[in-house]
């Protein structure tokens, strides 16, 4: 079903998130996202990850979609041009994929094959009016559809980010452009979410507060230190590092499943990026109380 009927039905939307393989085996990607479906409205499929070069996001979804399992399509503006973009998300449709998440997309410098060419020929702005263009029956070009797309479209934002101001202002465009959710960055702090969420209710677009589980104390100082607008509390740093080994994957549940605890009223769903750890999903759904 479509986020989009989820949201108007009043539902706290939760979705999960896993990663295509570096190759074509398939089967642990899809045991990851059965392993969570239950416990999860729909599932996102990353688009080249980080600027690592995978199998393609559309065919995953596909893949899921076959199965029952709700996905959600990430398409990023970084490796196509306008044309191969708007034909990927009518093949998406074509395929009976339904949700769409547009963004601009990880640097390829930052991934496997720094040396490829960039090409960044819309924005994630320009892309969800591109998209939205579609679901309305014509190209980029002007050119009228044989038959339209009916893509829920959606997109990202970071609360947390320096420039909080900036993030608004964009969003608003999104909202403009067709966006009808967002997904937020990884959030940590509480407070600094609340703060976000005051200042965003008066668009009226749900948003999803993003959650990714610690797999140790040195992620969690590597994401302070690298990762914008992304900041881990010294406590939550202390309790990774004083678990011992062998509980770290339960201590790093309890804290993500406390974090949906605590920002579930502020927003209208929760996006949890496991990053591997795929059985964790549904423990965290649980005891945050959401499903």
């Amino acid at each position: 079903m479509k986020l989009s009927t989820l949201f108007e039905q009043g539902r706290f939307v939760v979705t999960g998130e896993v990663g295509p393989p570096k190759g074509t085996h398939t089967e642990e990607v899809l045991h990851g996202a059965r392993a969570m479906a239950h416990r999860v409205d729909a599932v996102n499929v990353t688009d080249n990850q980080s600027a690592v070069m995978r199998l393609g996001s559309l065919a995953v979804s596909h893949l899921l979609e076959k199965e029952g399992i709700e996905p959600v399509f990430q398409l990023t503006c970084r490796d196509r041009n306008r044309i191969a973009l708007q034909s990927d998300l009518l093949s998406a449709a074509a395929l009976g994929i339904e949700n769409a998440l547009l963004l601009t997309g990880d640097h390829m410098i930052l991934g496997d094959h720094a040396e490829s060419k960039k090409v960044f020929d819309l924005d994630s702005v320009q892309l969800l009016a591109a998209a939205k263009g579609l679901n309305e029956g014509r190209d980029l070009a002007g050119h009228e559809l044989e038959q339209s797309p009916d893509l829920c479209l959606g997109a990202v934002v970071n609360p947390g980010s320096d420039e909080v101001d900036t993030q608004l202002i964009k969003m608003e465009k999104k909202i403009a452009a067709g966006a009808e959710f967002f997904q937020t960055q990884a959030i940590y702090e509480p407070d600094v979410f609340a703060a976000f969420m005051k200042r965003a209710e008066k668009f009226g677009a749900p948003v999803m507060v993003g959650i990714v589980p610690l797999k140790s104390a040195g992620m969690a100082k590597y994401m302070n230190n690298n990762v914008a607008g992304v900041r881990v509390p010294k406590k939550m740093i202390k309790r990774m590092a004083d678990a011992p080994k062998s509980d770290r994957k339960k201590v790093s549940a309890e804290i993500a499943a406390g974090l949906v605890r605590e920002m579930k009223d502020m927003c209208q769903g929760a996006h949890i990026m496991p990053l591997g750890w795929d059985d964790m999903v549904p423990e965290i759904v649980e005891a945050g109380g959401v499903k």
